[in-house]
């Protein structure tokens, strides 16, 4: 997988010299046109897994996007509005990674959003406690991370 993923970014740079000039917007159709051309050349290969992670990367990158800018709007509206609408809390979030990384992840796409901080990782690495901003129900809070930051992550990590 990192052998595609080198490779692609080869073409990539290889795309860029070729039309002379260097912007994201060549650099990224670069990307994409490597990557179709691996496709075509990996498709009859047993591990395609290069090629599902990626779609699942570039979606996660814009949900996690959406998601910082809804964070980002509600803290900044209740920061220059004078009636406050904090509802803090500390919710206990269950949690089954396979590995220490995962956890890790998982933690700090958490953090990133505005509104959320983690304070502790129990022992046993089964559960994550944070502290949230705007808790209106436990149960929402969490069913919201678990059906989009947590199910995404892991679909990329897994």
């Amino acid at each position: 997988m990192i052998k595609l993923f080198l490779m692609n970014l080869l073409l990539s740079f290889i795309w860029v010299a070729l039309r002379g000039s260097l912007s994201y917007s060549d650099f990224i159709f670069g990307y994409l046109l490597g990557f179709g051309i691996l496709w075509i050349m990996n498709r009859h290969e047993d591990d395609r897994r290069y090629f599902y992670r990626v779609p699942k990367i570039i979606g996660f990158f814009f949900f996690f996007l959406w998601e910082l800018l809804k964070a980002n709007v509600q803290v900044a509206y209740d920061v220059i509005t004078p009636k406050y609408f904090f509802k803090p809390g500390i919710v206990r979030y269950p949690v089954n990674p396979q590995t220490d990384f995962e956890v890790n992840m998982l933690s700090t796409f958490i953090s990133l959003t505005p509104g959320t901080l983690i304070i502790d990782v129990s022992d046993d690495k089964k559960a994550i406690y944070i502290h949230v901003m705007y808790l209106r129900s436990e149960e929402h809070f969490i069913n919201s991370i678990k059906t989009g930051v947590e199910r995404r992550l892991f679909e990329i990590l897994r």
